[in-house]
């Protein structure tokens, strides 16, 4: 079998499309590479879904966190507490357990089982906790001279919180979110391994590169080749984040535009 070929039948495999087998034995490098490729899908899929909509709810927990009103303050509160002092791995794991529960009880949360949705919803949280508290921090903050400006100018209420505070908060916040999001793309990678099952063997891209080098005893291809997906794919999300950054300093002079700093997640 050509490598084009091969490509048409196991490259969008991992949504259903192509060939329904997988390869059993004397694999190919381009079949490892299809394979793995495809399963970027899901991995695209869970990190881009959960990046956005995340982005809404941990705007409303950071500011939720800094009201004065406790009834406001303290559920914001204990929604990053939780979902930042616990292992995400934990947090799939009793997430599938709990959307099973709830599927015996009534049929409307069968869909919530499957990756696509339940593991989907687990990230979505985990992600809007981490971001919450990135943007509370931003909030907190925010040079005083621009409140002043802003009160200065007759600015009071949503106003002032669109066209002044939102816009610094999110230029200081900028750099520490791009990490986050780079950290949530690698955390997709659990998805698979954490309790939701792959459904006829369409699975992610950890998934796949875990298949080859079980069958074949060998690690040293697959996961070097998964790693160099993840590269790329960080390596495309530091350049989208990267040209947001500049379009929210786009004011600045160039010697004061925050420059976004990578820093490695080693342990959450």
């Amino acid at each position: 079998m050509s490598c084009l070929q091969t490509i048409q039948d196991y490259g969008l495999r991992s949504i259903g499309i192509g060939e329904r087998l997988l390869p059993k034995e004397n694999f190919t490098l381009c079949e490892q590479f299809t394979l793995i490729g495809s399963g970027m899908i899901w991995n695209i899929y869970f990190g881009v879904v959960a990046l956005v909509t995340g982005f809404v709810l941990a705007t409303a927990l950071g500011v939720g966190k800094t009201q004065a009103n406790p009834w406001i303050r303290k559920p914001a509160e204990w929604f990053i507490f939780i979902f930042r002092g616990s292992p995400l791995f934990i947090q799939f794991f009793f997430g599938y357990f709990l959307f099973l529960s709830l599927k015996s009880v009534n049929p409307f949360f069968d869909a919530f089982t499957a990756a696509w949705l339940g593991a989907l919803i687990v990230l979505f949280l985990n992600t809007a906790a981490y971001t919450g508290e990135i943007f509370y921090g931003a909030l907190q903050s925010i040079p005083k001279g621009d409140v002043e400006a802003a009160d200065a100018y007759g600015l009071t209420g949503w106003t002032r919180f669109r066209r002044v505070i939102w816009p610094t908060s999110l230029r200081l916040a900028w750099p520490a979110y791009t990490n986050e999001a780079i950290f949530l793309f690698h955390a997709t990678t659990l998805v698979f391994f954490s309790g939701f099952p792959a459904w006829q063997q369409r699975g992610d891209a950890l998934y796949y590169a875990s298949y080859f080098a079980d069958k074949t005893f060998n690690p040293f291809v697959p996961y070097p080749i998964l790693a160099g997906y993840f590269i790329v794919l960080t390596v495309c999300v530091i350049s989208v984040f990267g040209l947001i950054n500049a379009r929210l300093n786009r004011h600045l002079p160039q010697a004061q535009r925050r420059k976004i700093n990578l820093r490695p997640n080693l342990i959450r």
